[in-house]
């Protein structure tokens, strides 16, 4: 791997393009040599296949970045990973956003903003944005060897499409038949245990934040309050008709919470060196393995060197 840093890389592959020479390379003991300067050979700049050095928009990993992305940004809460060597970007940033964004917008019609009560305009979003693209998403982390970013994008991401399909007016009839059956009560009690076991897998996950960062273990612990406090809404406001108020409002108030922490750490994702003038803090807890190395109780750096971490 070459040591020169990113914008030596871009510079030489910023000389080479001004030299029109940019495509003529050998392939050399299993090397790419880009030319440098107008020539080949023993003054061409050696780089790995595909690396596109000389690209200014590409994301180039080096130094510190290397070896320490950002917990929630990589939607990693165990040991850090070198992805220096990875084919694919960081699908996590589009997982949080879509997230973020579609419970954002349920989380402000269940706070009843601007008089709204009905959740029918969060269908398009579920269905496409938090659906679709977080599924997508999911299914990249498995790509990229992230089992837990994996398992909670796809599932959440199946969790907005199941939502959708239920909300969805008319079109599914999942509410009218309840109602039809069982009176009103009959569907609240259904998707109040339906937000409760999401609010069970919630948990599942939160446990594992917890010896990763601030951000990360905020982003779960808020989203699974919203979860229960949602359950309960509509499991106890089953007699009345309608989902229990107060109950309703706090699981907005905790969703709003919840899609800011995933915006948050979204950005940690994206901003780095090269689009951001600082760095996304993301705060370690003191008992992770990030502060407890910092805190000198541990030293990783053998092992990071070792690519294990």
């Amino acid at each position: 791997m070459s040591t020169s840093t990113a914008q030596e890389h871009n510079d030489l592959g910023n000389a080479a393009l001004h030299n029109k020479e940019l495509n003529d390379m050998d392939f050399v003991n299993g090397h790419d040599y880009a030319p440098a300067n107008g020539t080949n050979g023993a003054n061409a700049y050696p780089r790995r296949r595909f690396d596109y050095g000389g690209n200014p928009l590409a994301h180039i990993n080096t130094g510190e970045s290397v070896r320490l992305p950002a917990f929630g940004g990589e939607f990693q809460p165990g040991l850090y990973k070198n992805i220096n060597d990875r084919k694919f970007a960081n699908p996590a940033p589009l997982g949080l956003s879509a997230f973020a964004l579609t419970t954002f917008v349920l989380s402000l019609v269940n706070l009843g903003t601007e008089g709204l009560t009905a959740p029918n305009i969060v269908v398009g979003a579920a269905f496409a944005y938090g659906g679709l693209v977080q599924l997508c998403a999911g299914m990249w982390e498995m790509a990229i060897g992230n089992t837990f970013g994996a398992t909670a994008l796809a599932s959440y991401g199946g969790f907005w499409i199941g939502t959708a399909i239920i909300l969805t007016p008319g079109g599914f009839a999942i509410e009218s038949s309840l109602e039809a059956t069982g009176g009103s009560a009959a569907f609240l009690n259904s998707f109040g245990l339906y937000l409760m076991g999401w609010f069970i897998f919630t948990f599942l996950l939160l446990i594992c934040t917890l010896r990763s960062t601030v951000a990360f273990f905020t982003l779960f612990f808020t989203l699974d309050l919203a979860f229960l406090m949602l359950g309960i809404a509509y499991i106890t406001g089953a007699p009345s008709g309608a989902p229990q108020t107060a109950c309703l409002r706090a699981g907005g108030a905790f969703g709003i919470i919840a899609a800011f922490a995933a915006w948050y750490n979204a950005l940690a994702g994206i901003a780095d060196s090269s689009n951001s003038f600082f760095v996304i803090p993301v705060a370690h807890f003191p008992w992770s393995e990030k502060g407890r190395e910092r805190r000198d109780k541990v030293d990783n750096s053998a092992a990071r060197a070792a690519e294990s971490v």
